[in-house]
Formats: C-alpha cells, sequence, structure tokens
C-alpha cells in the first residue's frame, strides 16, 4: 500500500458475505464541506447487512459500507476539526450515498463530525456511538426517561441481545428501571443479567403474555420492540393500557402486514418510533454516553473485535444471529495505534493485540 491508497472493504454486489472483498482505494481527497478522517474503530450493523443483501435499493454499488466510526482527523475544511480531533461519526449517509466506515480512511461531511474528549482506546470508543445513541433516542422517544423521575417506570425491550438492547438495558439498570427483556437463546441469559436486566424471558415466536404478566399483572409501562414488524402487535396487546410502544429495530423486517392501526392499537397506548438517523451529529449526548463507560457506570457490551480481513465473517456472526452484543472492526489493529494512556475500562471477550 502506498501513502496514496488505503485498505478497504468494498460490497461489489448485493449478495451474502462473499460480496464483501478487501482491496486497495484511493485515499478520498479533501473537499470543501467535509474532512478525511483516519478510521481508528467501526461497529458493525444489522442496517450494513441488509444493505450487502440488497434491502437499500438507493445504494449503488461497489460501496464501502459501515454507518458509524470513530477516528481522528487528518485533514478537514473546517477550523474547529483541527488535525488529530477524536471524532466519531454515525449515519448521514454512511455507506449507502457515500463510502463508509469499513476502510483505513473515510471522507466524511463536516456535519457528521462529534468531536470526543475521551480516554477510551478504540475498540471500546467504536462500540458506541451506533448503539448507544440509538438506545438513548428510543428510551427518550417514549418517555422512559422522563417518566422514571416521576415513578417507578417498568420496561420491556425485545430482542435484547442485539447490540442496541444491550445498550438500552445498560442505561435503563443505570437509571434504575426496573426491565424484562426477551432471548429466543437461553444460552444469552447469564449475558442479559450481566448487561443489568431484572427478568429475562424466552421469546419462542409466539405470544408472551403469560410470561410478561407473571411479572408485571398489568403489563409493562414501556415496550421498546427492536424485533420490529413481527412482534410489533404482540407488543402493543403486553403494554399497559396507555403504556407506549417504540419501535427501533427491523430484526424481523421492515413491514408489518395487513397492519389495521384503528383495531390493533388498543384505546389510549401510544405507538412511536425512532430513526437512528436522528442520532447523527449529537455531540453532548455521545459525550455523556463516554464519559458514563469511563465511569464505569455503562458498558460496550461488545462480542467480537476483528479485523478488515475478518468482516465477511463478522456478518456470517450477525446474520446467524450468533453475537451477543457489538462486533467492531479495527482497520489497523496494531499496539501503537490509539493515543490512550489510561487502561481499558472494559474488555471484550477476544480483544486484539491493541
Amino acid at each position: 500500500m502506498s501513502e496514496t491508497t488505503m485498505r478497504a472493504v468494498v460490497c461489489v454486489r448485493a449478495g451474502g458475505p462473499e460480496v464483501l472483498e478487501i482491496g486497495e482505494r484511493p485515499i478520498p481527497q479533501v473537499r470543501p464541506g467535509w474532512s478525511l478522517v483516519r478510521v481508528r474503530g467501526a461497529g458493525v450493523n444489522r442496517s450494513e447487512l441488509r444493505t450487502r443483501q440488497g434491502h437499500s435499493p438507493a445504494v449503488e454499488f461497489p460501496r464501502v459500507l459501515g454507518i458509524e466510526c470513530v477516528g481522528d482527523v487528518v485533514a478537514s475544511t473546517d477550523p474547529g476539526l483541527p488535525e488529530g480531533t477524536t471524532v466519531a461519526a454515525v449515519m448521514g449517509g454512511m455507506g449507502r450515498e457515500f463510502d463508509g466506515g469499513y476502510a483505513e480512511f473515510a471522507l466524511l461531511p463536516n456535519a457528521l463530525l462529534m468531536p470526543i474528549r475521551t480516554t477510551l482506546p478504540w475498540h471500546v470508543l467504536a462500540a458506541l456511538p451506533e448503539t448507544y445513541m440509538t438506545a438513548h433516542g428510543a428510551l427518550a422517544t417514549s418517555g422512559v426517561l422522563s417518566a422514571r423521575r416521576q415513578r417507578a417506570a417498568r420496561l420491556l425491550i425485545r430482542g435484547g441481545t442485539s447490540s442496541v438492547g444491550m445498550a438500552a438495558i445498560s442505561l435503563a439498570a443505570a437509571e434504575g428501571i426496573e426491565t424484562a427483556t426477551t432471548t429466543r437463546q437461553p444460552a444469552k441469559v447469564p449475558a442479559l443479567i450481566a448487561a443489568g436486566a431484572d427478568h429475562v424471558l424466552t421469546d419462542d415466536g409466539g405470544s408472551l403474555a403469560e410470561a410478561v404478566r407473571a411479572i408485571w399483572a398489568e403489563g409493562p409501562d414501556y415496550v421498546l420492540d427492536l424485533v420490529g414488524a413481527r412482534t410489533v402487535v404482540d407488543s402493543l396487546r403486553l403494554v399497559r393500557r396507555g403504556g407506549t410502544v417504540c419501535v427501533a429495530g427491523s430484526l424481523s423486517g421492515w413491514l408489518i402486514p395487513d397492519f389495521e392501526p384503528i383495531a390493533m392499537i388498543p384505546s389510549g397506548t401510544g405507538l412511536t418510533a425512532f430513526h437512528s438517523d436522528d442520532c447523527a451529529g449529537s455531540t453532548a449526548v455521545l459525550q455523556r454516553i463516554v464519559d458514563s463507560v469511563e465511569a464505569g457506570v455503562l458498558r460496550p457490551n461488545i462480542d467480537r473485535v476483528v479485523a478488515l480481513d475478518d468482516i465477511a465473517e463478522a456478518h456470517r456472526r450477525m446474520e446467524n444471529d450468533e453475537a451477543t452484543g457489538k462486533l467492531v472492526v479495527l482497520p489497523r489493529p496494531t499496539r501503537s495505534a490509539p493515543p490512550r494512556t489510561d487502561p481499558p475500562v472494559w474488555q471484550p471477550a477476544n480483544p486484539l493485540d491493541l
């Protein structure tokens, strides 16, 4: 690789993990309104899996995927982003309208870059932006975070072993919210308890009514539904009358077949949604999350840390629902790469040689 090229993962067409090819590409040139970022780490997300599968019709291939990344500024057209600034970026067209975080460098709009103060190592920092900001936004949108100041709140999270689910569990636990969560795999129960869940229910695809009513006779006050299309109607039946269901995930797809709002939404019950595009540029929120992880209040919930060469295997792991928490890719997993002095607050199960 020369000084003008970089290694990147390119999705050459829609298909299975095998369409993710490692190769060299020119390092992008800075242009007005954009900054060049040396990517130190990037989260791997189900959104990228769906794009790779061909479910994002507006995406043109070949494309470097990756809807988020963390790193440091190499060159910028914004005087407020000097060289060396630690930044994070999420959504805003990353990995879809323009090349994203699965590369050693990324050219990103200045408006997306969130300068962050942190002593966290790169693999921990990379696990936070999309996951925790989505979880925080969904809980805030549904009203959970304001309700807990007034009275005890009861929260059901469907899809708890997803990275957003585990982040939501950690956030709820930190706020003292009584939380139940679901998983289809009993082997993942200990990880959910460790993340802070008070109750874990096994979801076999049917109604959870009996199990939920055994915990809360009237049902939860809030349901954060990360499974999506397949479970939304059931979630509306589970939440207490006057409660709120927030849909913030699509693990089971995008569309609810034969949805009849008047018949399926109980009177007085709220149905809302949160899209992670709303996270873009929310520097203050991310800084609070980073500070909480540094203080040991929140966990990054990392499942695996991989190199660029292993990105296809990371996609397979996600596609097979084997991951418990966040998958992180480090483009340059070297000991000297992260300019950090403090030891990690949390260590993943299989850290790379950092």
